[in-house]
């Protein structure tokens, strides 16, 4: 049994690498090759909020707002986002994500999308209702 578990570690952990793979070229193509996955967490993070405070982020992803404030001057000069003032309190500004930083948040989605792709050519039909059958099982 550990043999059977041990080489469904070794496929997974070859699927993950191809994903990978996958988001690093997309990163690249985006021109945002220096950037880290854990960067690329914290601008998902604005992108599901739309427009967020910078105490809000803070709570959000259990950091201090200096670190927050750091990290936000970081991807404001990578271009990934801006700041906006409130209309209502001049004091507030809400981070939003420029294009480029939408981009760079979708790139795991794509990833995903091109790993897929990748699987479904490799695969004949049955192969893939099948893989979708015993995917679909996994909770």
């Amino acid at each position: 049994m550990i043999e059977r578990k041990e080489h469904l570690f070794i496929v997974f952990e070859n699927l993950l690498s191809i994903k990978n793979q996958c988001s690093s070229e997309i990163l690249c193509e985006c021109g945002s090759s220096d950037i880290t996955m854990k960067q690329v967490r914290y601008l998902q993070v604005i992108d599901e909020h739309g427009e967020i405070t910078f105490s809000k982020l803070a709570e959000v992803t259990r950091n201090s707002k200096p670190t927050i404030s750091e990290m936000i001057n970081k991807f404001i000069r990578m271009e990934y986002v801006y700041k906006k003032r409130s209309p209502d309190d001049g004091r507030i500004y809400y981070i939003c994500l420029t294009e480029k930083g939408q981009n760079v948040c979708r790139c795991e989605q794509i990833a995903l999308l091109k790993l897929t792709q990748r699987m479904v050519l490799s695969l004949n039909e049955a192969e893939v209702s099948t893989l979708i059958g015993i995917l679909g099982k996994v909770r």
